[in-house]
C-alpha cells in the first residue's frame, strides 16, 4: 500500500492513498488551489475550488472552516505547497499536498470531472517564458543587441520565481480572458460554502 511521506518539509500524499481516504474518511476536505478555468477543465470529484490568490487573501477564514484531514491539489504540487505553507502559518499543520496533482490522480484511476479542455497555467508559463527568450535572442541578432536583454530579464524573473516560490507571470496569465471560467470563485462561493468542520468537531 502506498502511504503518505514527508520529505524536505513537504507533506506529500500519493494519489493511491487519496483514493483510499475518499472512501474511508468522512472528514476529508480536498481543496484545489488552481485557477477556476483549470478546475473547470479537470478536477477531483467532490473537491472545492479555492484558487491560491483567494486562499492567500482569506487564509485565516478558510483555516477556521477546515477539519483535521485536508488535502491540497494543484497541477503539479507547487501551488498546493504554497497553500500548505500559508495554512501552516495560521495553525493548520496537518495539510497534505497531492503528489502529481489532479492529472496524477486521474492516471491512478481516481474519480474526476472533465470539462472544457485548456492548457494548465504552468504549461502556459513555460510557453510564454520560452517564447520571450527565443524572441529576445532572435531580436538581438536581427534588430538590436539590446533586445537580448529580454531573455536576460526572463531568466532573472524565473530565478526570482524559484527562489521565492512565487510566479508573477502565472498571476498575470491567470487574468487573461482565455483563463477565465464561466464562474470565478469568490469568498462567498468558495470559502463560505465549505462545510464548517472546525465547529462540528
Amino acid at each position: 500500500m502506498t502511504t503518505s511521506t514527508a520529505s524536505g518539509g513537504i507533506t506529500a500524499l500519493s494519489p493511491e492513498t487519496l483514493r483510499e481516504w475518499i472512501t474511508q474518511h468522512e472528514d476529508l476536505v480536498i481543496i484545489d488551489v488552481r485557477s477556476a478555468a483549470e478546475f473547470e477543465s479537470l478536477h477531483i470529484r467532490g473537491s472545492y475550488n479555492v484558487p491560491l490568490p483567494l486562499l492567500s487573501e482569506h487564509t485565516e477564514e478558510l483555516a477556521d472552516r477546515l477539519g483535521s484531514r485536508v488535502v491540497l491539489v494543484c497541477q503539479s504540487g507547487t501551488r498546493a505547497e504554497q497553500a500548505r505553507q500559508r495554512l501552516a502559518k495560521v495553525g493548520i499543520d496537518g495539510a497534505y499536498v497531492l503528489t502529481g496533482g489532479a492529472p496524477a490522480f486521474e492516471k491512478s484511476g481516481g474519480d474526476v470531472v472533465r470539462g472544457k479542455d485548456r492548457w494548465d497555467l504552468e504549461r502556459q508559463v513555460r510557453m510564454a517564458a520560452g517564447s520571450l527568450v527565443v524572441a529576445g535572442l532572435v531580436g538581438g541578432k536581427l534588430v538590436s543587441p539590446k533586445v537580448r536583454m529580454v531573455a536576460g530579464a526572463i531568466g532573472a524573473g524565473l530565478t526570482f520565481s524559484a527562489a521565492t516560490n512565487t510566479c508573477a507571470m502565472g498571476r498575470a496569465l491567470s487574468a487573461m480572458p482565455w483563463n477565465k471560467a464561466t464562474t470565478e470563485p469568490t469568498r462567498e462561493s468558495a470559502i463560505l460554502s465549505l462545510p464548517n468542520k472546525a465547529s462540528s468537531n
